[in-house]
């Protein structure tokens, strides 16, 4: 038996470590519900879901990179054009585009936005960096300012998502009440802030990379989506470097670490770098380093879906178990820029703006 080197050890017993996995197999199988055997076959099949609606062509053609996509309570859509420097309504009867928030370097306004996330109420963040000085505006519902405020980050590119260079202000994300940041320039994973501005905690060492030697490829490596869980935890989904993610208690308490596994992602694993080539974009140098992850979402089950950079979605239950594979298809497959969900359950996807029905099983 050939034991991988972080679990081995030269007083590692065979018989005890068969011991242990027939138990272990012993307790799968009086699980309650599905035997354990479906339970893997699940988590490794790879689902096909198809779009069941999405925004009408004639209106989806209006925009240049929708990569935001969320419905207020009262249907009306909000769709992030990253690329217009914009936010857009679409009535609920889907008939028209409307601006609610504009180009410009004023508060209220967006230049050079990053990253757009929609609480349930239908208020939304946007993270921008006019002048290379990232901020982040909190809008209502109906477009209208609740306030901006300036970060204390670096606004240096960390990793590349499809053409779109990311730091950690690129992966904002609200809750309803506070902004959750990825900032691991000033030593944490997570720092959450008030709608004013003021930070209220910072949580989440960084994570060992072997790189720490090389800072710019280390704090790539620990560029991640801090995503709010359920039971008001945080899950932090590292961007670059070995696809991982963690779970943190609404106390900021790490409670586990998976790392993310799967034939459909073997390749990349296999083919990451160990050098990473400089590039120099308006007088900033910085590695390129390519993404593992797309995006991340937590669904109305509190089930993690993690978008690869392939087309595959994972998802992981509470406990960050894997228990299904996906891809999803509009016109063709999709690979994600972001994944929200509203409260009926109902999966909004960019690009293409499509939706899809609520997830089951």
């Amino acid at each position: 038996m050939c034991w991988p080197p972080f679990a081995s050890s030269r007083l590692t017993d065979p018989l005890q470590a068969g011991a242990a996995c027939g138990a272990l197999l012993c307790l799968l199988t009086v699980l309650p519900g599905m035997p354990w055997q479906d339970v893997l076959a699940a988590a490794t099949r790879v689902e096909t879901l198809r779009s069941t609606g999405g925004i009408p062509p004639f209106l989806a053609g209006e925009f240049e990179q929708a990569s935001g996509f969320a419905v207020r309570p009262d249907g009306t859509a909000l769709v992030f054009d990253r690329r217009r420097h914009r936010v857009y309504a679409i009535d609920a009867a889907r008939t028209a585009v409307t601006p609610l928030v504009e180009i410009g370097y004023e508060a209220g306004r967006l230049l050079r936005p990053t990253s757009f996330d929609v609480a349930d109420t239908g208020d939304f963040i946007v993270a921008d960096a006019p002048g290379r000085q990232p901020r982040v505006s909190v809008f209502q519902a109906a477009g209208k300012v609740l306030n901006t405020f300036t970060v204390a980050a670096s606004e240096s590119p960390r990793v590349i998502v499809d053409n779109l260079v990311l730091n950690g202000i690129g992966a904002a994300r609200y809750t309803g009440t506070t902004v959750l940041l990825n900032q691991p320039e000033r030593g944490v994973l997570v720092s959450e802030y008030s709608v004013t501005g003021a930070v209220q905690r910072e949580f989440g060492q960084l994570r060992r990379t072997g790189l720490e030697h090389d800072a710019e490829v280390h704090l790539a490596f620990n560029t991640a989506v801090p995503v709010p869980a359920r039971d008001g935890g945080v899950y932090v989904v590292f961007l670059a470097g070995q696809p991982a993610f963690r779970k943190y208690s609404a106390a900021g308490v790490l409670e586990f670490e998976r790392t993310i596994q799967g034939r459909e992602i073997d390749p990349l694993v296999l083919q990451m770098p160990t050098q990473w080539p400089r590039r120099q974009v308006d007088d900033v140098t910085y590695p390129v380093v390519p993404s593992m992850v797309r995006t991340a979402a937590v669904d109305r089950q509190g089930r993690l879906w993690v978008a690869m950079s392939t087309s595959h979605i994972y998802v992981f239950d509470e406990d960050g178990e894997r228990v299904r594979t996906l891809q999803l298809f509009g016109a063709g497959v999709v690979q994600p820029s972001s994944l929200w969900f509203a409260r009926d359950g109902r999966l909004l996807v960019t690009p293409g703006l499509y939706e899809f029905a609520p997830p089951n099983g």
